[in-house]
């Protein structure tokens, strides 16, 4: 179960079809201002039906601005013929798409993104418990409720205790050479990584005017692989 945020202003469903999945979906206003308190999301739906010069525009904002999950634009089939390259967009859907078409797209989109980091495994450290297979995490017991992003974060983190990384490298390692945001999406990361471990937050520390390296408890130095 994946969660879903849908850019939109307008009154009706953008995609109806995600009311038949599972996923978590939060929609938000689809203007500038509500960007900066939106919520983690493991892939973003913009709205780009009735305004598709607005829609071009706010997909060129995310991609500046540091968008670290998968882009897909929902438009008519009028729509199709304006969308280009430029736009930075991961996917585009036709708003009369059905639920298995939806769901696809969906599976196909956040795969793309587990395919660029084949390196991936299961590992236990520090109390941690992180499965691969399932893209779950648990610390001490407890289920991590992780975006995609924020547990391929925790487990570059996990699988490599000890370890200093400036903040470049974790964007290089983490979101890939192609990511074109900046080094504070790290940052915010890092901080609702943070908050999602609770009491156990110090397992990810900060090195001053460096970056950040994951605390690995004193006897736990390599972490078990599975």
């Amino acid at each position: 179960m994946a969660q879903l945020l849908v850019l939109s202003s307008a009154s009706d469903d953008a995609l109806p079809a995600l009311e038949l999945l599972s996923h978590r979906v939060h929609t938000i206003p689809a203007d500038p201002a509500h960007l900066v308190n939106a919520p983690a999301a493991d892939l973003i739906f913009l709205d780009g039906r009735t305004d598709l010069a607005g829609a071009k525009s706010l997909c060129r904002i995310l991609t500046a601005t540091g968008l670290d999950a998968p882009l897909v634009l929902i438009v008519t089939e009028g729509g199709m013929a304006a969308v280009a390259a430029d736009w930075g967009v991961s996917d585009v859907l036709l708003t009369t798409a059905g639920p298995a078409e939806s769901e696809a797209r969906i599976r196909l989109a956040l795969g793309r993104g587990a395919a660029a980091h084949p390196e991936l495994e299961s590992i236990q450290t520090s109390g941690l418990t992180i499965d691969e297979a399932s893209y779950s995490a648990k610390l001490h017991g407890r289920v991590l409720d992780l975006t995609y992003k924020e547990f391929q974060l925790l487990h570059f983190f996990a699988a490599h205790p000890s370890r200093v990384f400036t903040r470049e490298q974790l964007l290089s390692e983490v979101w890939g050479y192609d990511y074109f945001g900046g080094t504070r999406t790290v940052d915010v990361h890092v901080r609702r990584l943070r908050a999602k471990l609770g009491e156990f937050e110090q397992l990810i520390g900060t090195v001053r005017n460096v970056g950040y390296r994951f605390n690995a408890a004193d006897n736990e130095q390599q972490p078990a692989r599975s």
